[in-house]
């Protein structure tokens, strides 16, 4: 009769443990598997947030390199067409010079508000290639002026005219940016075919 109670009392103890064990292990399989979830999710989110913050970076990088190179190229067209008032000879240059100064004083007006829109700082100064264009035309006086300034004038709005076409035209820059690039684009044409004009009546 002992040895009929004992076995009883044995195979309830063995199923208890077994019940605890298989018990600890699915809590253990549990929290183990919501933590992985959970880790998967926050790394996939991550990951998200950053792909998105170097995109935006990106755009804002390519928006402030447009602004900061539109700044000093029209900088440097007021500066010029100002030189060019006692330098050139020709009226129609010197006159050309005076174009340059009102209309891209204008565009620099709304380049300044688009850039403190974006809280782009734009320099206070010529980059050292302009300031060297500045320089070395500062030397020249009358036919000789005319001739460098108006080449200058030629090659350079053709230069500005791709910048400003691709800015445009892109699908990364802002959408005030682009606008501004747009609405620009029709006075770099009209400045580019009037230094074409009076180019070709040097030759």
């Amino acid at each position: 009769m002992k040895k009929n109670i004992l076995i009883p009392g044995l195979s309830l103890a063995v199923v208890m443990i077994a019940c605890n064990s298989s018990s600890n292990n699915r809590s253990t399989t549990d929290s183990s598997g919501i933590n992985n979830d959970t880790a998967v999710t926050m790394h996939t989110d991550t990951g998200r947030v950053m792909n998105t913050d170097t995109a935006m970076n990106n755009n804002n990088n390519e928006n402030a390199d447009f602004l900061t190179d539109a700044a000093g190229g029209g900088m440097m067209e007021v500066t010029l067409g100002n030189l060019a008032k006692t330098h050139a000879a020709s009226k129609a240059v010197k006159d050309f010079g005076a174009l340059m100064v009102r209309d891209h004083s204008n565009l620099n007006s709304q380049l300044k508000s688009v850039a403190a829109k974006k809280n782009v700082t734009l320099p206070a100064t010529l980059p050292e290639k302009l300031q060297k264009h500045v320089d070395d035309l500062t030397k020249k006086n009358g036919a000789d002026f005319d001739k460098d300034y108006i080449s200058m004038m030629v090659d350079d709005h053709q230069d500005d005219i791709k910048m400003f076409e691709k800015c445009a035209k892109s699908d990364k820059e802002d959408a005030d940016v682009k606008a501004f690039a747009g609405k620009a684009l029709p006075t770099l044409y009209k400045h580019l075919d009037a230094a074409k004009a009076i180019k070709d009546k040097q030759k």
